[in-house]
């Protein structure tokens, strides 16, 4: 069975240039709808001001995000599913989310850590 054309890519790009810029203002006003939805484990985030809010505290306490590697992608009609591989100042991170898109925007965010390997100290 072969994969269908990845429609969204552009989208999901854009999302991690976002995040590894430290745009949280950007992120937020292109990918997210106004009464967009962050889902966790650990938080519950509802509408864009909070978003931003959030945003901007996540990408502080990282230090920095780079993109090492999408290891899993897939779409549906109006959703985005991906685990990722990124650094950050602390160490290197394994990551899920789930996009579900409305009027070409996130409107709800479902995000976890899968795995999390400190950098060495010397």
């Amino acid at each position: 069975m072969s994969q269908a054309p990845a429609k969204f890519k552009a989208f999901y790009e854009r999302q991690i240039e976002f995040l590894a810029n430290n745009d949280a203002v950007g992120l937020i006003a292109n990918q997210y709808t106004e009464d967009a939805e962050l889902l966790s484990f650990t938080n519950h985030i509802v509408g864009a001001p909070a978003l931003v809010e959030y945003f901007k505290g996540y990408i502080a306490n990282l230090g920095y995000i780079k993109l090492i590697s999408t290891d899993k992608y897939t779409e549906g009609n109006s959703s985005i599913f991906f685990e990722a591989t990124v650094e950050t100042a602390g160490g290197i991170a394994r990551v899920y989310d789930v996009f579900v898109l409305r009027d070409g925007k996130i409107a709800h965010h479902f995000t976890g850590l899968l795995g999390f390997t400190p950098h060495a100290q010397n």
